[in-house]
């Protein structure tokens, strides 16, 4: 019996299934939080947003070692244009084992990243060559049939969030190894010159033609919500894949309504009669001698 094998990946089994999937957004490299999320048993995955955090190649492998403590749970790393080559097999070796790329704009962009995840095999065309890192085990399936079909089982999810890729989506949507789609309103809106406030339809019906876009290649869409309030616009429109929420997101929500709460609350008090604070040695007896530090 293999004792350490191949780690299964929770959410290629889902899509190849044809099953929903959840996930949620962590900027936070403390691992536990990670573990907070696998501990609930209601995720699939969680997606670290590298794009925005900082961290270290430290920070990816106790990533890895969290979402391992979970049978049924997967990793997902979104990257940024630049070195994302690099990222991408760090980010595998590590044991997040999906790659949601950002910054597509052209045909050759979506094809670069799906090369960067599939292995260096004849049968893969892939730009991914042997390491020694987490996700062969370090040592014990480097370069193994295993190994191989686990890189190609990983899952490449691209951001369409640039006038150039919605333009050309039908052709980015044909390059063979995408696995899943995301529209990112914020950054297509700022490169069409588009006010998120004043041409929110405008930008909302792009996104629902991407998401048809998707279907008619075969390609899974996905949506990001903020909470599970919005899931049933996007079911309506075919979409059965979710992450749901950053945590930067909820700890500010919760920062801003508790904070007003207690503010409305503290805001009518009055002082207290007859408490004072005391300052440097006021109020202390003449003879008083501090104690002494251990």
């Amino acid at each position: 019996m293999d004792l350490y094998p191949l780690r299964k990946n929770r959410l290629r089994e889902l899509l190849d299934q044809g099953l929903p999937s959840l996930g949620t957004h962590l900027m936070s490299t403390w691992p536990t939080i990670t573990e907070l999320v696998g501990q609930t048993g209601q995720f699939d995955y969680v997606e670290f947003v590298a794009e925005y955090a900082p961290w270290t190649m430290h920070d990816l492998d106790n990533l890895g070692r969290a979402i391992e403590l979970f049978p049924d749970f997967s990793g997902m790393i979104k990257i940024e244009q630049d070195t994302r080559g690099h990222l991408a097999m760090r980010a595998i070796g590590s044991g997040l084992q999906n790659v949601l790329f950002a910054d597509v704009r052209t045909v050759e962009d979506a094809r670069q990243c799906v090369r960067s995840v599939r292995p260096e095999h004849p049968l893969h065309a892939g730009l991914h060559g042997v390491g020694l890192r987490r996700d062969a085990r370090t040592i014990l399936h480097v370069g193994s049939p295993g190994w191989i079909d686990a890189l190609a089982s990983s899952v490449v999810a691209l951001m369409i969030e640039k006038r150039q890729a919605v333009e050309d989506l039908d052709a980015i949507l044909d390059v063979p190894g995408i696995d899943m789609v995301q529209f990112g309103p914020a950054d297509y809106a700022m490169s069409m010159g588009l006010s998120r406030v004043d041409d929110a339809e405008q930008i909302r019906q792009a996104e629902r033609e991407v998401i048809a876009s998707a279907f008619r290649h075969g390609v899974t869409p996905r949506a990001e919500i903020a909470d599970a309030g919005s899931v049933e616009y996007y079911l309506e429109l075919g979409v059965r894949h979710f992450c749901v929420g950053h945590d930067v997101g909820i700890l500010h929500n919760w920062f801003t309504e508790q904070g007003a709460r207690m503010r409305s609350v503290l805001g009518g008090l009055t002082a207290q009669p007859g408490v004072r604070a005391h300052r440097g040695g006021e109020g202390l007896p003449a003879d008083f001698v501090p104690p002494a530090p251990y």
